[in-house]
């Protein structure tokens, strides 16, 4: 053992906890690390960078374990493990949380949420605030207040080169730019600092669900109202596949979605906490499933989309608008460049027997590429097998500072 690794919390294959700490969101990945390094501290997190130097071995960073390409496990690399790291410290007074970079979202949710705050922090509590937070951050605040990397006012770093850092919008302001949606790859994010907002504890969501016979019509008043909507307010849509469609939004904040309802005749109205809307999505099987994705940026949706959206296939597919604040921000502000985004569009399936896994991924293939002639972009976070073409779509719109 190197005098680098004689402090660290190393797991390896055999030892107990070991295939626990390998395992991820997604089963499909089944990857065996040389070593797991479970960080307490930010010095553990040097210590584990250096040794992945000293001994040549890939570096993947845990947090919630939610990428889909399993990016978190190197097979035999090294995996920094971030859990323990769990922290979260709010301050009301100046409506700031400290977040540990092993933290998942719903850690930070509860801890806000005791008094009235809250930020921008997906849709599924289980989510690593660090992975979601580094590719841009979607949530159901974001047309409010930004996405989650916009709401981060400071980050401490650990390079690739073992040097811890604070990077702000005067320290290291260029890693600070790449921070915000740029992913995982200028170093290890051992805490984030984020402004929090009051939205109190209560939100409404409205849904609908319509037939096949209807569902393009009813779609297209949907986008229609998704490009004038409040801000309080996130459309969403979604299809099992069938030609059916649920559509409806939910809203968060002051004043009331009387409006967008009356457009809306149909729609069921539920009320519920801040905290139940953010884990109503939350995968109950937890990591025992096989999952594929892909998905697309739209800039807008023309009728030809939502027919493609709507077309029969065994994928699942939604949509959710974007626009609101997310747009406020200069497109070469940060490393997130796709500001004038409209609707982010995802499809997917998930399965347990290892046999289907061809079919079900081909079947999310084919439902996105039905979308893809009117794509403009990728999520970072949703990227897995798509390759040069799609990266080079991810970058070509960033306006990298000088």
């Amino acid at each position: 053992m190197t005098t680098t690794a004689q402090n660290l919390n190393l797991l390896s294959a055999g030892d107990p906890g070991y295939d626990e700490a390998r395992t991820i969101w997604n089963a499909m990945v089944d990857r065996r690390p040389e070593l797991i390094v479970r960080a307490s501290s930010t010095q553990d997190v040097v210590a584990a960078v250096r040794l992945s130097r000293e001994h040549n071995l890939e570096l993947g960073v845990r947090c919630g374990g939610h990428n889909a390409a399993g990016f978190a496990v190197p097979d035999g690399g090294l995996m920094l493990d971030l859990t323990p790291m769990s922290a979260v410290r709010v301050d009301p007074a100046t409506r700031t949380a400290r977040v540990q970079g092993g933290a998942l979202l719903g850690a930070l949710d509860r801890a806000s949420q005791s008094f009235g705050l809250a930020t921008t922090a997906g849709n599924v509590s289980h989510t690593g605030v660090g992975g979601l937070t580094l590719g841009g951050g979607m949530g159901w605040l974001a047309r409010q207040y930004g996405l989650a990397c916009d709401n981060v006012s400071a980050y401490r770093i650990v390079t690739a080169d073992g040097s811890v850092l604070r990077a702000t919008a005067t320290e290291h302001p260029d890693l600070f730019w790449g921070l915000r949606g740029g992913g995982g790859n200028f170093g290890v994010v051992t805490e984030f600092e984020f402004r929090l907002h009051p939205v109190g504890t209560r939100a409404l969501v409205a849904s609908y669900t319509v037939s096949p016979a209807d569902a393009a019509s009813a779609m297209r008043t949907w986008r229609d109202l998704a490009m004038t909507a409040p801000r309080q307010a996130t459309l969403d849509a979604s299809s099992p596949g069938d030609g059916s469609v649920h559509l409806g939004f939910v809203w968060v904040g002051p004043g009331s979605p009387s409006a967008l309802l009356a457009e809306m005749p149909s729609a069921r109205v539920t009320e519920m906490s801040y905290l139940h809307l953010q884990t109503r999505d939350d995968t109950t099987s937890g990591h025992a499933y096989r999952r594929y994705s892909k998905g697309h940026y739209l800039r807008a949706l023309p009728d030809a989309a939502i027919e493609s959206f709507l077309a029969p296939g065994p994928a699942s597919r939604s949509l959710q608008a974007y626009g609101g604040a997310i747009a406020d921000v200069a497109a070469e502000a940060t490393a997130f460049a796709h500001r004038d985004t409209q609707f982010e569009y995802v499809t997917g399936m998930r399965w347990s027997d290892p046999a289907e896994d061809e079919p079900r991924m081909s079947a999310a293939r084919t439902a996105a590429a039905a979308l893809t002639p009117y794509a403009t972009g990728v999520y970072v976070n949703m990227l897995s097998d798509e390759g040069r073409p799609a990266c080079g779509a991810l970058t070509r719109r960033r306006s990298w500072p000088g």
